[in-house]
């Protein structure tokens, strides 16, 4: 069965992730890491890429892009495959390096992309390979080659800078900036807000205004996705769950406020769930993460227990919990 279809359009931003087949260290050495990153650079210049950010780890990688002409597909295969090319060449090896198809998550213009670009840059802190304060020392990162003298003209960091409170691209902007890092590093609640948990998974990052309008704009193209299946099936199908939450949420006069601070077994979540699952493919696990509900076993217990009430009033013919006022008091 055919792959589906990549969401590519002009000016499009992307957070692309990719790991080492089997999880194995792909960049274990130096020289391993400075050949992916000048395939990466190669793949820029060819591709008219920007790069707005880059993280090379052992056995992964984070790459922060935006494509001015809508070609990430193209862009991407040549680069993981020229890659694999020379590794397997320098190495005499032959096989895949990378787990499956590469991730490739659309991020919205503005703080959005500015949030991305700080959890790429904390990657390194976030595996224990330094602290914050010596992140400048990590050489396979952006944060580190953005202060080279030679970098390159495509590698552009105005935009997601000004975003983090008017930051230049300057000595003084810089050392600002890794103050920032260092601060955000041990700030739990702020990573929260800035929502690292979920900058690796779904298809968009951004508000839901502007996810709802990507969803408008390529609708034709995520109809296609999804009756194709492949790889890329379960990511186009949240378009649709999303579509379908929102709307949710709207009518019970809910918002993502009131997701964020109800309790995980809230009546209304549950009603909020259960209507999804009658409605679309939405999973449970996916249900949870949205609503807070916890774990894919914690929704299908509260919605197993709505059945079960619900079983109960049908034998005994009535709602026990229901006052009967008809006869007065």
């Amino acid at each position: 069965m055919p792959r589906a279809p990549r969401l590519e359009y002009s000016n499009a931003l992307y957070h692309v992730i990719n790991r080492g087949n089997y999880r194995q260290d792909v960049f274990e050495e130096d020289s391993t890491r400075y050949a992916f990153e000048k395939c990466l650079f190669e793949a820029c210049e060819m591709s008219d890429w920007l790069l707005h950010g880059y993280s090379i780890m052992r056995n992964h990688f984070h790459i922060a892009l935006r494509t001015p002409r809508a070609n990430l597909v193209k862009g991407m295969h040549w680069l993981e495959s020229t890659f694999a090319t020379r590794f397997n060449r320098y190495r005499r090896e032959q096989g895949h390096l990378f787990q499956g198809r590469y991730t490739a998550i659309l991020v919205q213009p503005g703080f959005s992309l500015a949030r991305v670009v700080n959890y790429i840059h904390l990657n390194p802190v976030k595996a224990k390979l330094l602290p914050a304060a010596q992140l400048g020392e990590f050489r396979w990162s952006s944060f580190h080659r953005f202060q080279q003298r030679n970098r390159p003209k495509f590698m552009q960091c105005a935009d997601w800078m000004f975003e983090l409170g008017g930051l230049q691209d300057s000595k003084e902007g810089w050392r600002r900036y890794h103050d920032y890092l260092i601060w955000l590093a041990t700030m739990d609640a702020e990573q929260k807000r800035q929502a690292f948990e979920t900058i690796c998974r779904g298809w968009a990052i951004g508000d839901d205004e502007w996810r709802k309008q990507v969803s408008r704009d390529h609708k034709q193209l995520m109809k296609e996705g999804a009756l194709r299946g492949g790889g890329e099936a379960a990511e186009l199908k949240e378009l649709a769950w999303e579509r379908a939450l929102h709307k949710l949420l709207g009518s019970s006069g809910k918002s993502r406020d009131d997701v964020r601070g109800g309790k995980k077994s809230a009546a209304w979540k549950i009603d909020l769930a259960e209507t999804l699952r009658r409605t679309t493919t939405a999973t449970n696990g996916w249900i949870a993460r949205q609503l807070r509900m916890g774990t894919s076993e914690s929704v299908s217990v509260y919605l197993s227990r709505r059945r079960g009430n619900r079983r109960k009033i049908k034998e005994l013919g009535h709602d026990p919990f229901q006052v009967d006022l008809s006869g007065g008091l």
